[in-house]
């Protein structure tokens, strides 16, 4: 059994209905999906790939991420 890893990740809702998805920890990780079931799923996936591809470069695997989300509002001028 591998080592488990938990990582945040930001689910944006675009103008088409569907979901973009970005994965702080992993920045090279970037997609989307129809639903988001669709999106998390492709994340998932995405997550496991981005992680085989830094073990064999030799790249550090984070383990996880503090994710601090912030609102502002901006009154516009």
């Amino acid at each position: 059994m591998g080592l488990q890893r938990r990582f945040a990740i930001v689910l944006i809702p675009q103008d088409n209905q569907t979901f973009a998805v970005q994965v702080p920890a992993l920045p090279e990780v970037n997609t989307q999906g129809k639903t988001r079931e669709e999106a998390l799923d492709r994340a998932s996936e995405a997550i496991e790939l981005a992680i085989e591809q830094r073990l064999a470069d030799g790249v550090e695997i984070p383990c996880g991420d503090a994710v601090v989300m912030e609102h502002l509002i901006i009154e516009a001028v």
